[in-house]
């Protein structure tokens, strides 16, 4: 059944249409990033940092950073997390902070988990690093872009924000179907208002036995807004749970190519793990920039706490 759902889910990508958020080629390494239902779900303390910088030498490209943290949290029956992130595209940049709360309910082997987000988000504008065609720059004096709608200095805006999903994790598989902005708000600047879009995530991974010590692991990731849509397929061979190598692509069709994507991670130690992608510029794009790169660092306690649901007897709670 496992076979039929991933090929049913990669055949619908087909049907979807381009791109919103903020793109990370190494999204099957934290799926917390864009659903909340997934915290807890790896029953140990887990925090990840990640930085990419797209489209390099590519002035004003996109680059980002986050941390993560998610752990269980059996007396809540469920688990937490709490996420920072900072996206910044010319001259224009989104910070945002969100705490994370995910209910597990265990079905056999398996387990589904429903969550929620909330928390703040940013948006600043530094206008004086805007430049338009009929603007006058002269050195030491403002900013006059010939448009009301532009600011000529720093401006910034905030709300609050509201994340849902779902995730469904087996031995060998793992679905999830998150929403960003659930609640569409509009960020207010002295100067403009701007409207969140509402973007919907669909993920999938699998897991693949090649013998005893090689693993294969394809993972699908869609985003759309229901007018733009963009795909990432990607897939690593894991080398004794010690190292992998991979490659994915970005893109499912002229339109929506981006990058064909090279990756590989080891592990440092027994709980720290360095892993590194770089994406080949397959669009217009690629004869003014080198390609993006992408680095994350994950640290994991490999330590069961919990297991994400209250114990049926709780002896003596008072000394736990």
């Amino acid at each position: 059944m496992r076979y039929i759902v991933f090929c049913f889910l990669i055949g619908a990508t087909l049907l979807l249409q381009a791109q919103q958020p903020a793109q990370y080629s190494l999204f099957m390494l934290n799926p917390q990033q864009w659903n909340p239902a997934f915290a807890g779900m790896d029953y140990s303390l887990v925090a990840t940092a990640g930085y990419r910088k797209q489209w390099a030498q590519l002035p004003g490209s996109p680059q980002g950073q986050y941390i993560s943290v998610q752990a269980p949290a059996a007396l809540i029956g469920g688990g937490w997390g709490i996420q920072l992130e900072n996206d910044r595209l010319g001259a224009g940049r989104w910070t945002a902070a969100q705490v994370h709360y995910s209910h597990h309910r265990v079905l056999g082997n398996s387990v589904l988990a429903m969550g929620v987000a909330a928390g703040l988000l940013q948006r600043v504008i530094d206008g004086a690093q805007i430049r338009t065609p009929d603007g006058v720059y002269e050195p030491g004096a403002s900013p006059n872009h010939n448009d009301p709608q532009l600011p000529s200095s720093i401006e910034a805006g905030s709300t609050p924000v509201l994340h849902a999903g779902a995730f469904f994790r087996s031995a060998s598989l793992d679905a999830g179907v998150g929403v960003r902005h659930l609640v569409a708000n509009r960020i207010s600047l002295p100067s403009f208002s701007q409207p969140l879009t509402r973007t919907f995530f669909l993920q999938l991974g699998m897991q693949f036995g090649l013998g005893r010590k090689l693993l294969l692991a394809p993972a699908l990731l869609v985003q759309t807004d229901m007018i733009q849509t963009q795909t990432n397929v990607a897939a690593r061979f894991n080398f004794q749970d010690n190292f992998f190598l991979g490659a994915g692509f970005r893109g499912y069709s002229g339109d929506t190519q981006d990058a064909l994507v090279l990756m590989g991670g080891v592990k440092i130690s027994n709980n720290l793990s360095l892993n590194y992608a770089y994406d080949m510029i397959v669009s217009g794009l690629q004869p003014v920039n080198t390609g993006s790169h992408e680095i994350v660092l994950q640290y994991n306690l490999n330590k069961p706490i919990g297991r994400g649901r209250l114990p049926n007897i709780i002896y003596n709670p008072r000394t736990l």
